[in-house]
């Protein structure tokens, strides 16, 4: 197996470690300079269930999780029978051979089983993760001082016995499989170079925080959650506020309520979150506030699939609230692009005075990745946001030709407005509440729909990648751009 690159997945119930498994292999190799994409599939239980952690690497960029994989570490016999047949040959599965019994004829052609007397090595079944991880060291030729390093890291804070105790399953692990197996023919030649390793959520957080983001109000909702558990860690940091409010439609409003008074601020939810805060989008809309609002998709209708990807809120998100207003919608498909477009969302977000969308899913959103770097320094672009105003009365809703209008935050001296949810004058008066004023609706319309040429200045026409006359074209946005593009080169 002469390839550059390889993929490693990692199975058992919910409870049992999977993740942890996954990602410290994952660290491993993203601390040698390996290209790492990982994706973790859970089910919506704590205990139970089926779990499956696919990571792949590469000498070179990856930016898919891949198909057969080359090892598979099963930590249950649930996982043999549902991957034994996902293994390329040539590769393997690591199990605990005092559980699991695996004869020779259930393998696959040119498919190895590595058993693992888990109880003989270690005398506790909960180090069956790390000896794995030890014996998959040996199998991929890797180093097993640096998972023993890891080891040290990951666990020092739960005291020496618990370290020592894993130092000793990886060495066991390592040693098994030097006693009794065969290098499985795959090492990968490592840059040495160290790389970000992180989530799609993870680079929305950062890219807020760098693009001056304070507010960040949410209500749970996987995939979009991270994002919060992020802020509660480095929220005090990083000078941002924090809010988990009771639900979406609070947390929606908190946000609006921030962005009004001159507050760069953001939520997030996923589709059902999102529907319960379409009616306070068109507030923003209506209103004129900049907003930035984070839809991480996972399988509907209604609460739908918590936790698998999807991409069907298109519609819902174009058409966000009742009526027409502008809005901008950015879909990354990339960790780059997630970072990026969240800083470019503020900016965005103010200089037309309105709601942003960043359509993401829980692919994008949850899965791992490297990335060579980050660029800490965005520009910030705050718009149509005063400083102060000259003698005369304000209008917040200024008709100008670009349709956006000068913005002043409440309490600035001399701009005394109104900012109501009914349709307005350029005052904020509104126009509807003892008769109809048909011009000025007209009007104020046709002022914030201008703004819709200013917006589409700021991205670029679509791409066409490949022969300009293809006998296929696939249309694809978002996350499912880097699938497309590998299936192109197959």
């Amino acid at each position: 197996m002469s390839r550059a690159e390889l993929i490693v997945g990692v199975g058992g119930a919910a409870g049992e470690g999977i993740a942890s498994t996954g990602e410290s292999f994952a660290k491993l190799c993203s601390r040698n300079g390996l290209h790492v994409f990982a994706y973790n599939s859970y089910q919506s239980v704590i205990r139970g269930g089926h779990v499956w952690m696919q990571i792949r690497v590469g000498e070179h960029k990856v930016t898919t999780h891949g198909d057969l994989c080359d090892v598979v570490i099963a930590l249950n016999e649930d996982t043999v029978r549902r991957h034994l047949g996902e293994i390329r040959q040539g590769g393997g599965v690591l199990y605990d051979s005092e559980k699991v019994t695996l004869a020779p004829e259930q393998l696959p052609k040119g498919v190895h089983a590595y058993g693992l007397p888990v109880m003989q090595l270690a005398k506790n079944p909960l180090m069956q993760n790390t000896i794995s991880l030890g014996a998959l060291m040996f199998l991929l030729q890797m180093s097993l001082d640096d998972l023993q390093a890891l080891i040290k890291e990951t666990f020092g804070r739960k005291g020496a016995p618990v370290v020592d105790a894993n130092l000793a399953a990886a060495t066991a692990g390592f040693g098994y499989a030097q006693s009794h197996y065969q290098h499985l023919g795959v090492q990968l030649q490592a840059a040495k170079k160290r790389r970000l390793f992180l989530t799609g959520n993870q680079a929305i957080a950062v890219g807020a925080v760098a693009a001056g983001c304070k507010f960040y109000s949410a209500y749970p909702m996987t995939p979009a959650s991270s994002i919060m558990h992020w802020f509660a860690k480095h929220a005090a940091s990083c000078g941002v506020v924090l809010k988990q409010a009771e639900d979406e439609i609070a947390a929606i409003n908190m946000a609006v309520g921030a962005g009004h008074v001159g507050v760069r601020a953001m939520t997030g939810t996923s589709g059902g979150g999102f529907a319960l805060m379409t009616e306070a989008i068109g507030e923003a809309g209506m209103t004129e506030t900049p907003i930035v609002v984070v839809n991480a998709q996972r399988g509907g209708p209604s609460t739908g699939l918590p936790t698998k990807t999807e991409q069907a809120d298109l519609f819902q998100m174009l058409g966000a609230s009742q009526g027409d207003y502008p809005k901008a919608l950015l879909a990354p498909s990339t960790i780059e692009e997630a970072y990026a477009m969240t800083a470019q969302a503020f900016n965005i977000a103010e200089q037309y005075q309105c709601p942003v969308i960043i359509a993401s899913d829980l692919l994008l959103s949850e899965h791992q990745e490297t990335v060579d770097g980050l660029p800490l320094e965005v520009p910030i672009d705050r718009g149509g946001l005063i400083t102060g105003w000259p003698n005369g009365p304000y209008k917040r809703f200024l008709d100008t030709p670009s349709g956006v209008s000068p913005r002043a935050v409440p309490g600035m001296a001399g701009t005394v407005f109104t900012a109501a949810t009914d349709e307005h004058a350029e005052d904020g008066i509104v126009v509807s509440d003892v008769f109809c004023d048909p011009a000025t609706r007209v009007k104020m319309m046709n002022k914030r729909m201008r703004k819709l040429q200013g917006i589409l200045k700021e991205f670029p026409a679509p791409q066409v990648e490949g022969p300009a006359h293809a006998d296929l074209t696939l249309i694809g946005w978002g996350s499912t751009a880097a699938v497309i593009r590998e299936a192109m080169q197959a």
